[in-house]
């Protein structure tokens, strides 16, 4: 008996607006595509620890570098070493990143509007730092970082943080933007709004996630206003879900 084909997603929904009092950007695989270099950098560091490099990469997308290396040595599992240990990623990498689809013309209008928005990352302030100076990218007013919180994605402090930092209270109209299932899950687990962008993962990780909207990349996404505290985003060419 052969193989029955699946058919494949279709990427054509209307156009749909919907308003939020701010958004959530995840960093790595939402803003940013460094997969080159952290697949080098964990190369390099897997023959440090003496752990098989693919067994770290299969594991390691959308995790804290320190609940990483929790699990293969105690000793570096701390904030020093992996600040000191990720701010070299992009010195040593940089021409191995490229941004998102859509993401600087995305993040420099939020910009100019002044409108709230903040990026959430499982990556240190020295990665994300040296990322956005790297790739001259607009630095955000606020950003959550490994260090701010207790527990990295899927639990959804990073996110809560993220909201009381653009001083929004309880406010539950907010949008999170997110590749890796991990942190779509923290974002729904936070009761915010996900889109899920197909950037690093596998359709059907990103679905299982249970992000809202599927996309291919941040050029599904347009600003149409911000007025009274709301920003109006225009979602196009999302996954029928």
């Amino acid at each position: 008996m052969g193989f029955i084909a699946l058919p494949e997603p279709s990427f054509s929904t209307a156009p749909e607006v919907h308003s939020f009092r701010g958004l959530l950007f995840d960093f790595d695989g939402t803003i940013i595509d460094s997969t080159d270099a952290i697949v080098k950098h964990w190369h390099k560091l897997a023959k440090e620890l003496g752990v098989d490099p693919n067994v770290i990469l299969a594991t390691s997308h959308g995790r804290r570098s320190i609940d990483v290396l929790k699990l293969y040595d105690e000793k570096k599992a701390n904030w020093d070493y992996v600040s000191h240990m990720e701010g070299l990623i992009p010195k040593d990498f940089g021409q191995d990143a490229v941004e998102v689809p859509g993401a600087r013309g995305l993040l420099s209008t939020l910009d100019l509007w002044e409108a709230p928005w903040a990026i959430v990352t499982s990556g240190t302030r020295a990665l994300a730092n040296g990322w956005i100076q790297v790739m001259r990218l607009v630095h955000p007013k606020h950003m959550i970082v490994a260090e701010d919180v207790e527990n990295g994605k899927p639990d959804p402090s990073c996110y809560l943080l993220g909201r009381e930092r653009l001083g929004l209270g309880d406010e539950q109209r907010l949008l999170v933007v997110e590749d890796a299932p991990s942190g779509i899950r923290a974002g729904k687990a936070a009761g915010f709004k996900v889109v899920g962008l197909l950037t690093t993962h596998h359709l059907d990780q990103v679905r299982d996630a249970g992000a809202d909207w599927i996309v291919r990349d941040l050029r599904s996404l347009a600003l149409k206003r911000y007025t009274n505290g709301s920003i109006d985003v225009e979602i196009r060419d999302a996954m029928i879900l």
